[in-house]
């Protein structure tokens, strides 16, 4: 095969890659209840808040 060829496969490849990783990352973010996310947010304000005491 020519260069352009490999490098043409090697772009497929990247964007099924990428395409991969942000479903994964998509899923991951799904899966949280609306509880959890309101008490992670709390948590990184209070956090961000005895940070900015000290």
């Amino acid at each position: 095969m020519r260069w352009w060829k490999w490098l043409g496969l090697a772009g497929v490849a990247g964007v099924a890659a990428t395409g991969v990783v942000i479903a994964r990352a998509e899923r991951r973010r799904r899966a949280y209840t609306p509880e959890e996310i309101r008490s992670r947010l709390r948590e990184r304000v209070e956090a961000q808040a005895d940070g900015l005491k000290s």
